[in-house]
């Protein structure tokens, strides 16, 4: 309806449904609530969300914050009608950044801006928030639901995230104390994670003209579709036991700029990170990507995570504990280099 029983316009008519954000929040707030820790204080609906900062458990806390989005990977959600995922990899997206510097994780809240506003969609969406933030022992305590037609299509959506972290002052990871004969702990990621989907899309979709149902690739046993829409793995709970275990001193989230537009951001001035790209065997996506584009090995390496989707950096003498404690965190990883004299660089070797 154009109306309202008064003849004049309406904001539904416009495209915005106050009715279906209220039952969108309905459908949510149970999944909201299991991820909820003690120091969440009251409940869903307040104009703020309060948290009650743990004090006994911290001597000098310092709090660690971080935001992010999840790229182009939201238009291969919304190209194929899978929104159970995503929410997954915006978690990740910032609590593994909170993770770099020694932060646990204490709250994350999220941004959705959508075309037209579905409360089936939007459930959808915070569902896979909810299991990252469950991975992650974070509480999801608010967030914002915005209907924005004309600008956004019906379907078209994007998400935003914004987490919380706290480390004792003393205990921040900054790589400073990195230093020759220190070892590169490459923790595992199974597929893009979400960056470089725009250099994906354009290879994949464009140059080589495959489509999100059809296989992978040959002999694949799973579509394109869902082998781009794998979720992030979160590795914020195997950090921060790796933390508390071993002297961890340097922790790189492998995002945008690969390997060596990350690692570069923790290293001293005085050493050189050494990195054996035959240690490891990347995805098969990561190679399909590659052959169908003709994209070479230092475009690959400055775009994609190769399979690595975060780097800590342990002595020597911590390394095999390291691996032990990352392993009963459910992280397999594998050492893929070492620390050097040197000016602050990232060398990528074939290695063996």
């Amino acid at each position: 309806m154009a109306d309202d029983a008064a003849g004049g316009a309406t904001y539904a008519a416009a495209g915005v449904d106050i009715e279906a954000g209220d039952r969108a929040v309905q459908l949510i707030k149970d999944k909201v609530r299991s991820t909820y820790r003690p120091e969440v204080v009251g409940d869903i609906g307040g104009f703020g969300s309060l948290f009650a900062f743990p004090r006994d458990r911290y001597r000098d806390p310092v709090l660690v914050s971080s935001t992010d989005g999840v790229g182009t990977k939201a238009y291969l959600a919304h190209a194929t009608g899978r929104f159970d995922t995503i929410g997954i990899d915006l978690v990740a997206m910032c609590v593994d950044d909170l993770v770099c510097q020694g932060a646990e994780p204490l709250f994350f809240l999220d941004y959705i801006a959508v075309g037209h506003l579905d409360p089936e969609h939007i459930s959808e969406l915070v569902e896979g928030m909810v299991v990252g933030c469950r991975q992650a022992g974070c509480a999801l305590i608010g967030g914002e639901m915005a209907a924005h037609p004309g600008a956004m299509e019906p379907g078209e959506f994007d998400i935003v995230g914004f987490a919380v972290g706290v480390v004792e002052r003393d205990r921040i990871i900054t790589g400073a104390h990195i230093q020759p004969g220190d070892v590169l702990l490459g923790l595992p990621s199974p597929g893009l994670r979400s960056n470089g989907y725009s250099l994906a899309r354009k290879v994949l979709l464009e140059q080589a003209g495959k489509t999100l149902d059809t296989p992978a690739w040959e002999g694949a046993h799973r579509t394109l579709g869902e082998e781009l829409l794998e979720p992030s793995v979160i590795y914020a709970a195997a950090i921060v036991a790796l933390r508390d275990a071993v002297d961890l001193r340097g922790v790189a989230h492998i995002t945008g700029g690969g390997i060596p537009g990350n690692l570069n951001r923790i290293l001293p001035d005085s050493v050189d990170a050494v990195v054996s790209r035959g240690r490891w065997e990347a995805p098969r996506i990561f190679s399909e990507i590659q052959h169908l584009g003709g994209v070479s090995d230092e475009e690959m390496a400055r775009v994609f995570n190769l399979g690595v989707g975060m780097i800590a950096v342990v002595p020597p003498g911590d390394a095999f504990r390291a691996l032990d404690v990352l392993r009963d965190h459910g992280v397999r990883a594998f050492e893929i280099g070492s620390v050097t004299e040197g000016s602050g660089r990232v060398r990528i070797e074939p290695g063996r």
